[in-house]
């Protein structure tokens, strides 16, 4: 299939179901006295379902995607939605930007114009790039895979033949976080040639950490990551644990109850964004609600949650990665990486710890993410 223009256009079948599903939902009990430490709290999840009822306005979301230039492509027999939108500048520096889980291609939305129109917001027209925002398959509007194995890496080479095969560039940037950010490093593990960088938020849970016995600072810093790493994946690891063995039994449930899906989602933006316990410091609820209708409209929670299984069952190893690696550290992300651990697997090139922000950096954060990608891409222009 040729690349071809996208629109989203839901059908009201679809949208009257959801709205039957919200008005007719079977509430469970929660012990009083709690908020959300066992799990999503009623109280909030309750008001957002109120909301979701009586004030989003779903149109108007599906309009305001539908002003960026989507379109659809199938690489490898994966039908792939994404972004392009071009940059405004003399020579703009092709960049694709990998999402993850439980956000969607959404996540860059905000970064969108400040990368491609600089000047706009006060920047310098030479700093433009063109944008390249593909869904993940299984996600959202990209189709979803039929047969297991679709992990970090299958990704990263499907990423390789849209930009070179179908988009026509030569040499690209590319970024991500959370899965994106795993995407990313296979796509330069793989494809050193084809990258002039690489620019990541996080570098996932580190599961071996490599330790040199003469390296005192590495070992102090790796039993203090293990320390915190391990505190985490008792507290908060359950979702990981379910989508990386039983993804599939997880999937009945929250493809049949939007609320199901929406307190599963929330919980994560919560716990993972800087926003102190309090969603609205970080999103609006035309935010959550908007990330949330793209999975339900499309029916792919369930195929989303399988890329955990893959990557615990067939990804490849991982090794050293020479390609230019810039990382921007958000202070409340899940796990920040051991910095000398971090410098031993990746040539990091620029390191900076944000002021705030936390997991989901473009939705939370766009401006401090754009300025650190104008300014770690700057030096490698000219390999364009």
């Amino acid at each position: 299939m040729s690349i071809e223009h996208f629109n989203i256009k839901v059908s009201d079948e679809v949208l009257n179901d959801l709205e039957y599903r919200l008005k007719n939902v079977k509430w469970p009990d929660q012990l009083e006295g709690l908020g959300f430490e066992r799990g999503t709290d009623i109280n909030y999840l309750k008001s957002l379902v109120s909301y979701w009822l009586e004030d989003f306005d779903w149109r108007a979301q599906e309009a305001e995607l539908n002003s960026f230039s989507q379109f659809h492509c199938e690489i490898d027999g994966i039908d792939i939605h994404f972004i392009h939108e071009k940059g405004k500048g003399p020579n703009p520096i092709p960049i694709i930007l990998t999402h993850g889980w439980p956000d969607s291609y959404i996540r860059y939305k905000k970064l969108i114009p400040l990368l491609t129109d600089p000047v706009k917001y006060g920047g310098n027209p030479e700093d433009s790039f063109d944008v390249i925002i593909p869904s993940l398959p299984g996600f959202g509007f990209s189709s979803k895979p039929k047969h297991g194995g679709m992990n970090n890496s299958r990704v990263s080479e499907l990423w390789a033949k849209l930009m070179t095969e179908k988009l026509g560039y030569n040499k690209f940037a590319a970024a991500g976080g959370d899965v994106g950010s795993g995407v990313t490093r296979y796509l330069a593990l793989n494809h050193p040639e084809l990258l002039i960088g690489i620019h990541l938020t996080d570098v996932g849970i580190i599961k071996t950490l490599m330790t040199s016995q003469d390296n005192l600072d590495l070992l102090v810093e790796e039993a203090k990551y293990k320390k915190i790493a391990s505190k985490w994946i008792s507290e908060e690891g359950a979702y990981m644990s379910i989508q990386s063995t039983k993804p599939q039994t997880l999937a009945y449930g929250l493809s049949d109850s939007p609320v199901g899906l929406a307190a599963w989602i929330i919980e994560k933006f919560r716990a993972w964004s800087d926003c102190k316990g309090d969603l609205s410091k970080s999103f609006s609820m035309d935010e959550l609600l908007t990330n949330i209708m793209i999975y339900w409209i499309t029916n792919t929670i369930g195929s989303s949650a399988n890329i955990y299984y893959e990557n615990t069952h067939s990804l490849p190893p991982m090794g050293s990665i020479d390609v230019p690696t810039g990382m921007a550290i958000f202070p409340a992300d899940i796990l920040l990486p051991p910095k000398e651990w971090t410098k031993q697997n990746l040539n990091i090139t620029r390191w900076t710890t944000l002021p705030r922000g936390g997991h989901f950096t473009a939705m939370e954060e766009p401006e401090l993410l754009a300025e650190e990608l104008r300014a770690f891409f700057k030096s490698y222009r000219n390999q364009i």
